[in-house]
Order: C-alpha cells, then sequence, then structure tokens
C-alpha cells in the first residue's frame, strides 16, 4: 500500500483538483490511500464561521459563500447533472443544521463539528472526479478509522483501536479520505491540531504497513529555508528521520511535528514531493546514510517572550518548573525556546489558541515576569560557529542560545 497526503494548495480549484489526476497517471494508483485537505483556504473560512456563530453574527452568510466556492469549483469538473452537487448540498445542510441545533459553550467542541466539514467535502469532490477517470476508489469517512480521546482541536489518536479499524480495510483496493479529523468514543468529530493532514497521512502509512508516503506540495520538497522568508535556498535531497525531526520541532513548516514517529517506527520512507512536477525527485526522508547535514533556516513569527523571576530572588526551582509548565499545558502553550538561570527562566512560546493573556495573569500571582509579544523565532541548523556574526546583522536581539552546530535567536 502507498499513501499520498495532497494538502490544501493542490485541490484550491478545478485546475489542482485535475492536476491531481496528472500526478496519479504519474506515480500509478494501484493500492493507493490518499489524504486530502480542505480546499485551498476553507479552513480559515470555517473558523470564520466558527467566530460569528460565537459573536451572534452572520455566520450563514459566510456558509454560503463556502458553499457557492466549492460548487463553482465542481461545476468545473462536472457536468450540471452530477450527483456531487446534491451531496455537497447535503453537506452544507447538516453543517447549518448543527449550528442551529447545538446547544454545547464549548467552543473547541463546536469550532471541531464545523471545521471539518472542509476536508469532507474537498475529499468527496475529489473522489467522484477520480472515479470518473477511471482511478476506481472507494470513499471514506475517516472517522470511522481514526478513533481519538475527546480533546477538541488537538485530540490524541488511540492507536490500538485505531490500527484495528484500518488493518480491517480491504488492502486490493485503492481509497481517497480525509486528513485532520477523527471521532471520539461518542462519535463526535475531533480534530489533530492545525496542519494535521500530514500526521493522518502517518496514521495510516503506519497502521497499512505501508511501502512508502508521500506529501504533495507547491514546493520541490524540504528546502534549506522558506523561498518565501530566505534568499538562495536549495533542495534537500536525502535526510534522515532524526534531522527531519529537528527541523520540524524548531518549525520547518513544511513537516508536521507528529507526522515522523509513526513512520521512523517502521522504517517507512517518506517523500516530499512538488504536485507541481512530479517526475522530480524531492526529498527522501529515511533510515539514511546520506544525511544531508546542511545549513539550513527556519523562522517562526508570532511568538512570545516571557521572562519569569522569583518574587524573593530564590532560586528557580523544581518546584517552579513544574507549576510553570504545569500551566502551559493547562493552557496548551508550546514552548519553542527555553533558557533559565539561577533566579530567572525565559520562554519563547506559541500560544495557538490565544491563551497567553489568562495563563500570563495566573502567573503574574506567583512570579515576576516580563511579556513581549509578536517576536520572532530564528533557528540556524548545522551552521559553522565559527561564522556565526553574518546572522546578527539588523536584528535586535531579546535571547539567544547555541547548542552544538544550532543557533537560536529570538528577535524583535
Amino acid at each position: 500500500m502507498k499513501v499520498f497526503k495532497f494538502g490544501g494548495a493542490s485541490v484550491k480549484d478545478a485546475k489542482s483538483v485535475k492536476n491531481v489526476a496528472l500526478v496519479l497517471e504519474s506515480q500509478g494508483f494501484e493500492h493507493c490511500i490518499l489524504i486530502v485537505s480542505a480546499m485551498g483556504k476553507t479552513t480559515n473560512a470555517l473558523e470564520k464561521v466558527v467566530a460569528l456563530y460565537f459573536q451572534k453574527g452572520n455566520y450563514k452568510q459566510e456558509i454560503d459563500i463556502i458553499k457557492q466556492n466549492h460548487i463553482d469549483i465542481a461545476k468545473g469538473i462536472f457536468c450540471d447533472q452530477h450527483s456531487v452537487f446534491q451531496e455537497i448540498a447535503l453537506f452544507f445542510d447538516d453543517l447549518e443544521a448543527f449550528l442551529r441545533r447545538n446547544k454545547s459553550p464549548n467552543y473547541s467542541f463546536v469550532y471541531d463539528q464545523v471545521v471539518s466539514s472542509g476536508e469532507l467535502i474537498s475529499s468527496k469532490i475529489l473522489s467522484e472526479y477520480l472515479n470518473e477517470k477511471g482511478f476506481t476508489n472507494q470513499w471514506l469517512d475517516v472517522r470511522d478509522f481514526i478513533k481519538t480521546d475527546d480533546t477538541y482541536q488537538e485530540a490524541e489518536v488511540n492507536w490500538q483501536q485505531t490500527e484495528e479499524l484500518i488493518r480491517a480495510l480491504p488492502e486490493n483496493a485503492s481509497y481517497v479520505t480525509q486528513g485532520f479529523i477523527g471521532s471520539d468514543s461518542n462519535n463526535f468529530t475531533t480534530t489533530l491540531g492545525r496542519e494535521g493532514s500530514d500526521y493522518t497521512a502517518a496514521v495510516f502509512a503506519y497502521c497499512t504497513d505501508a511501502e512508502a508516503m508521500t506529501i504533495w506540495k507547491d514546493v520541490p520538497g524540504v528546502m534549506t529555508g522558506d523561498p518565501r522568508k530566505f534568499e538562495n535556498v536549495s533542495l534537500l535531497s536525502n535526510i534522515s528521520y532524526e534531522e527531519a525531526i529537528e527541523m520540524a520541532y524548531y518549525g520547518a513548516s513544511v513537516i508536521h511535528p507528529k507526522t515522523l514517529q509513526p513512520l521512523q517506527q517502521k522504517n517507512i520512507p517518506f517523500f516530499v514531493k512538488s504536485f507541481l512536477k512530479p517526475e522530480e525527485k524531492g526529498t527522501k526522508i529515511s533510515l539514511t546514510a546520506k544525511n544531508e547535514l546542511t545549513e539550513s533556516y527556519i523562522l517562526k513569527n508570532k511568538q512570545t517572550l516571557i521572562r519569569i523571576a522569583t518574587r524573593d530572588f530564590s532560586f528557580i526551582a523544581e518546584d517552579h518548573i513544574s507549576h510553570i509548565f504545569q500551566l502551559l499545558n493547562q493552557s496548551k502553550i508550546r514552548v519553542s525556546l527555553m533558557q533559565n538561570s539561577a533566579i530567572s527562566l525565559a520562554l519563547c512560546l506559541e500560544d495557538p489558541f490565544g491563551n497567553i493573556d489568562a495563563f500570563h495573569a495566573e502567573l503574574s500571582r506567583d512570579f515576576h515576569t516580563e511579556l513581549v509579544k509578536d517576536v520572532s523565532l530564528f533557528t540556524v541548523r548545522n551552521t559553522d560557529l565559527k561564522d556565526l556574526h553574518k546572522f546578527y546583522k539588523n536584528k535586535k536581539v531579546l535571547l539567544e542560545q547555541i547548542s552544538r552546530n544550532t543557533l537560536q535567536m529570538v528577535t524583535q
């Protein structure tokens, strides 16, 4: 079995959907599982629906815009009488019915039930189109296969149950299903965190003992830096699981942090390739002796720097750190960089759920704190430590850390 994941950019319009068939024509579709993201910026648009719903705004108007966008894409692919238009209408009817009937005030719960619609609709459109083009496939509702806990917006996979369900799939067929979503024990929809479609693909690859997994992107593969942010970047042809995990941890957006562990456990090769040029080799991530330790650059924006000190100038001890990290865990705030001295602790934080102010208020009850929002974390991997001065030019550095061949700096 092969696992292919197509992200939002690869199915953003009718032309892109048709291009997926061209990619499969060049790669082969026999015994394949396709994981599909929502089309284009649909997830962002559905997040706006959730926000308007809780603000008592006109969320129906936003739903109508999203619905029309999907109808327009389908019109560029199918004849007017195709059954897919009824399918699209049903998905949006279900979405509006849920919001009409919902009584839960839990934002994360509502978010997951609404935002998951994007993947369900995009995968149905792609599945129908591929069947028409001779790529015979069965559409699967991934919620019947990936089972999770009820941590809405960032659910944890129940691996035992998920593996049993996926392994029951017949191996002599091909499938199209959704990334990013699953369901809990009550069959309510859950999501695996933003950009979780890559993780979904890794779960299917692990559970089917796939021969390989490929993520199709609008870039040639894993680069030494985001070409939208850095000049003179180049392609990394071969990197190890360990190096890829490090890059993902530091914030390389082309790889989802959770994706690599299940693949590494079974030594499943992982390719990152361009859907615009599928004939090119892209990047291979595997258990390799050809690891390219080329200097690479990662920039994470929208970070928060917080400095923490005890009120009585006593040491930052283990009980203090334990308390701080317990609060971080409760607030779903991620630590991108940590640096401590005897009486202070500095943390560079990522706040995906907008909880930083509440966290800061709680922390300030017991500690002296200093908060700086909207900073950037710049990481250089595999660099020559004798030639670091070039990275400091025109930067206001608030915090820096050097370890082995990695430089990190928080800048404003």
